[in-house]
């Protein structure tokens, strides 16, 4: 995937038809959609993780 982007941005750069600044605003957005990406594949993990320590606590206090 980081080479997908990168093969993106490199693209944009060589575009001659838009400014510097669109191509940095463009560059920039496509980063940020790469990292709510990354996010959403590690949100589930990191539930389970959260689910599996606070379990024990939930089974203690008789809510599971």
């Amino acid at each position: 995937m980081r080479q997908k982007l990168d093969n993106i941005k490199e693209a944009i750069n060589k575009v001659s038809a838009i400014t510097p600044d669109e191509k940095t605003l463009a560059v920039q957005k496509i980063e940020e959609w790469y990292i709510e990406d990354k996010a959403m594949e590690l949100l589930p993990e990191q539930l389970m993780q959260i689910t599996k320590n606070i379990r024990p606590i939930l089974v203690e206090m008789g809510l599971m």
